[in-house]
């Protein structure tokens, strides 16, 4: 298991800023050992950010943040909804934190926690996972499982992963949990795959 997959990741602390443009946007963030990704964007989580389709008013969860990508950037394009912000990792939650307000976005929570434990009691319309595959199929399974279940009826779940990781059979497997799965994007080793709870 990956060591970002944990609460307390055992990698010294060394934290660093990561700038990008995203959306058209131009970001800074502050990253850190001990989460996913720390020394820039991952080719993946980019291609997400730029094909996720979302709706003024969407409820959306960022399911393991890390250090606020995904949910940072999909924030402005839902200024009448709200982003929730969720991952095991106690550094990347307040590096994710710390981002939200560098960026001044005020329709964002943080919650650290296990897959969806901290907000079992919540619906959302909208999900976004980069999943932790290396931390092994029966977790990435439980995750996807979770999502499904705080996911509001027409709800979708965007999420990719690298092609020579198992993209295509996770997304076999997310056909058994939800209703339709499809292929929406792909490019440089990742496949971006858009799920739907009927």
């Amino acid at each position: 298991m990956q060591q970002y997959f944990t609460r307390h990741p055992a990698a010294s602390s060394r934290p660093r800023i990561v700038h990008a443009t995203l959306r058209g946007r131009d970001w800074t963030f502050m990253t850190d050992r001990g989460v996913f990704s720390h020394a820039g964007i991952d080719a993946g989580t980019r291609l997400l950010a730029e094909t996720m389709d979302l709706r003024a008013s969407d409820e959306v969860l960022d399911l393991g943040c890390g250090y606020g990508v995904l949910g940072l950037v999909a924030a402005p394009l839902v200024p009448a909804g709200r982003v929730v912000m969720v991952d095991v990792n106690e550094r990347a939650t307040t590096l994710a934190k710390e981002n939200a307000r560098a960026a001044a976005l005020t329709n964002v929570e943080v919650l650290q926690g296990d897959g969806t434990a901290p907000v079992a009691d919540r619906r959302f319309d909208v999900a976004l996972s980069n999943p932790p595959i290396r931390a092994g199929k029966a977790t990435v399974r439980r995750l996807m499982r979770e999502v499904h279940d705080c996911l509001r009826p027409g709800g979708r779940f965007y999420f990719v992963a690298r092609t020579a990781q198992g993209a295509k059979t996770l997304a076999r497997d997310l056909s058994a949990i939800f209703d339709t799965v499809e292929e929406i994007e792909r490019g440089g080793g990742y496949r971006v795959y858009l799920a739907a709870r009927k």
